[in-house]
């Protein structure tokens, strides 16, 4: 039996935030924060570093609390129409040694009310990088293809976004038919899938979220190729 890191709490704390997105209830509340979600997730990332550790040992799992995988729960409302101050939901992110931030090749968890997901790959990397990895797509688009759409990968990830998270049209440097034409036109280069509360709040939770991060290993590894780092 597998170790729970998750209590349901975790999400009755979410809801409640996201109708009480405020500074005095958070005040209020800051101590409950740090006890269901802060701490558990702390707990979950310093172990988890072990099953990162078995799919690539230069992807990191930091327990700081703060400059570490977890994300911190304040928003950004610099440049915001949403001035609500505070995160709905909890990110976690396993990213490469070389990155600096979330732009960084990773393995990423996402909870959320409904709304929870495992991602894995770059999400929205710099132009520079972006460029790189459409050339190996261009240039390899059997070995894409093997790692994005083997059925050890498509059975438990997609890599379907919204229409706006595509060019408009495929980059002039490469061929409008392109057998991986779409591919070409992302913007990021992530997959997802679905997680339940029951998933997550479930003692196996770990373990079958490592399985999964080990089936995208290959789609992981191709991209942190196109882009120099080691894998």
């Amino acid at each position: 039996m597998g170790k729970r890191y998750f209590s349901p709490e975790v999400f009755a704390f979410l809801r409640e935030l996201e109708a009480n997105n405020e500074k005095t209830w958070w005040d209020a509340n800051k101590d409950r924060y740090v006890e269901v979600i802060r701490e558990s997730a702390l707990d979950f990332i310093s172990d988890f570093g072990a099953q990162i550790e078995k799919i690539s040992p230069h992807f990191t799992a930091d327990s700081r609390t703060v400059g570490g995988s977890l994300m911190r729960p304040y928003r950004d409302i610099r440049f915001s129409k949403d001035k609500t101050p505070y995160k709905t939901n909890v990110g976690i992110q396993f990213r490469h040694e070389q990155g600096k931030d979330v732009h960084a090749p990773g393995f990423y968890i996402h909870l959320e009310p409904k709304a929870s997901f495992a991602g894995v790959g770059l999400w929205h990397p710099e132009t520079k990088l972006a460029r790189q990895i459409r050339q190996a797509i261009h240039d390899d688009p059997g070995g894409w293809k093997k790692a994005s759409r083997s059925k050890a990968f498509t059975d438990v990830w997609s890599i379907t976004q919204h229409e706006d998270e595509y060019l408009k049209r495929v980059p002039r440097e490469f061929v409008s038919d392109h057998p991986m034409a779409d591919d070409l036109r992302l913007k990021s280069f992530i997959a997802s899938t679905r997680l339940t509360q029951g998933n997550i709040t479930s003692s196996s939770f770990a373990e079958d979220l490592a399985e999964k991060f080990r089936k995208a290993g290959p789609f992981t590894g191709f991209l942190c190729a196109s882009t120099g780092l080691a894998f």
